[in-house]
């Protein structure tokens, strides 16, 4: 394996100490660096422990023996990420973040960086695995899955992002907006290993973060909850909660943004009704109206069997003809075969094989054929 000068964006968690750690151990340069992108200076409620993980990834390097960096890209992560965010859930979407970091901040201006740094490419901690182009069969004892018996053509490709081997850490779902460019320059060092493995040879290194809890925050804010970011920064714009069957005005809400499809709790309208619970089936512009309906496969607008994204992203050719693959519509969603329908005008039709609820607009759509990551998209 030829040795590579590789900039490892540590985190000041165990899964990126660890990448460090196997690239070293495979006799590779790595350059750990802490990508500093926000800082709770406004009072965001709730913790935002940056300076803890710079800490703690200084401490890792050390341990190591590399050379640690802080790059500080609050800036650039304000713009590409927070104004996103923001922006999305005050026009009434549900955006993510995470697949916006990576796509923008993390293999953007962090990979930009890096190579003006003369480094060849970016390690992270993701599970996730960058594999060769080819067929199913392009690791040994694959199994191909049971959907398709082969990839379409865009999965041939010079290189192929594939899911995690620990199918309760996988991470492809946060890459499927990745391009091939930055696909290119990827490198995910932990992607074959199960969670437990890489904490064992954490602790076995020595490794300062081998028993650091996994952080469950927004996209390097920290531990801040989505409702008190939001709070903090996108006004109130209060309006009634309407029941989408009969239109009965059931009380009154604080703002459109903090609810989102398929949302139960947080509504505070009592149903009165054994046995049932309101859930958000919509939203209404026109009157700010948030449409809530019994949680029910009848409720209006919360399952569907169809849908269209757009902002169409592959990791290598694009899909051009209609086609078989699957679907994952959230992180911890299981795929799901659907038919691809890509139209000329940069959107696709998808058809599910079976109906999925609460499909917000602005939540990203990952596209698979097996455990190859194609793409994604975002729900229209």
């Amino acid at each position: 394996m030829a040795r590579e000068r590789l900039l490892v964006a540590l985190s000041g968690g165990v899964d990126s100490s660890v990448a460090a750690l196997l690239l070293q151990r495979q006799g590779h340069e790595p350059v750990c660096a802490y990508m500093k992108n926000w800082i709770n200076e406004e009072n965001v409620l709730g913790d935002c422990p940056w300076q803890q993980d710079i800490t703690d990834a200084r401490a890792v390097a050390d341990r190591l023996g590399l050379e640690f960096r802080v790059v500080n890209l609050m800036q650039d992560y304000r713009r590409l990420v927070v104004e996103y965010l923001l922006d999305g859930y005050q026009r009434g979407l549900t955006p993510n973040p995470d697949v916006m970091c990576n796509s923008r901040v993390k293999f953007g201006v962090f990979a930009a960086y890096a190579r003006a740094e003369g480094f060849t490419g970016v390690a992270t901690g993701h599970y996730a695995q960058r594999r060769p182009g080819g067929a199913w069969d392009t690791e040994p004892g694959t199994p191909a899955p049971a959907t398709r018996s082969a990839p379409p053509s865009s999965a041939r490709g010079a290189c192929q992002l594939w899911e995690g081997a620990d199918p309760n850490k996988d991470q492809s779902y946060f890459l499927a907006l990745l391009s091939p460019a930055q696909l290119s320059e990827a490198c995910f060092p932990v992607g074959h290993l199960h969670k437990p493995e890489l904490r064992r040879l954490a602790a076995e290194a020595g490794l300062p973060t081998a028993a650091k809890k996994d952080s469950q925050g927004i996209c390097f804010i920290g531990e801040v909850k989505m409702g008190d970011f939001l709070r903090a920064y996108v006004p109130e714009h209060p309006g009634p909660i309407v029941r989408a069957t009969d239109g009965a005005v059931l009380g009154e809400h604080r703002g459109l943004h903090y609810y989102t499809l398929g949302q139960r709790r947080g509504i505070r309208i009592p149903s009165n009704t054994d046995h049932q619970a309101y859930v958000v089936v919509g939203k209404r512009a026109a009157d700010h109206a948030l449409l809530v309906a019994f949680d029910s496969p009848a409720a209006p607008g919360l399952w569907t069997d169809s849908c269209r994204v757009h902002s169409l992203s592959f990791l290598g050719e694009p899909l051009t003809t209609p086609c078989q693959i699957e679907a994952r519509v959230r992180y911890r969603d299981p795929r799901v075969p659907i038919r691809f329908i890509p139209a000329n005008d940069g959107t696709a039709g998808i058809e599910f094989a079976r109906p999925q609820r609460a499909l917000a607009s602005g939540q990203i759509l990952a596209l698979y054929a097996g455990p190859q990551l194609l793409g994604g998209a975002v729900f229209i």
